[in-house]
């Protein structure tokens, strides 16, 4: 649990059943090394079990944050694009003066 003050985080400490099933369960320690391993369906269920875990945890967006994570994308990605087309019309400028001609089909 993060809680804040004064603009700043302040964590508390999380009881065990706040702990998620997995991170508990690897608190126990080391299985016996002559505990029977789990069947190869059962460890498909158990895989199963625990991606269902994991994606019921996840939010999803409000409509208002999938736009503003829209726009941050589209205007990261446009200035990237322009960063990357300069750095190439420069080094194509450099690399013709360095070399001399103006493209693959000077004689």
């Amino acid at each position: 649990m993060v809680q804040f003050r004064a603009g700043y985080p302040i964590i508390a400490r999380m009881s065990e059943d706040q702990v998620t099933e997995t991170a508990a369960s690897s608190s126990k320690g080391r299985p016996a090394k002559n505990a029977a391993k789990p069947g190869f369906f059962a460890r498909i269920a158990i895989f199963i079990r625990q991606v269902i875990g994991e994606l019921k945890k996840v939010v999803a967006p409000t409509r208002k944050e999938l736009i503003n994570y829209t726009l941050v994308v589209l205007v990261f990605v446009s200035i990237m694009m322009v960063i990357v087309t300069l750095l190439d019309l420069a080094f194509g400028t450099a690399v013709s003066w360095v070399f001399g001609g103006s493209g693959p089909t000077d004689n």
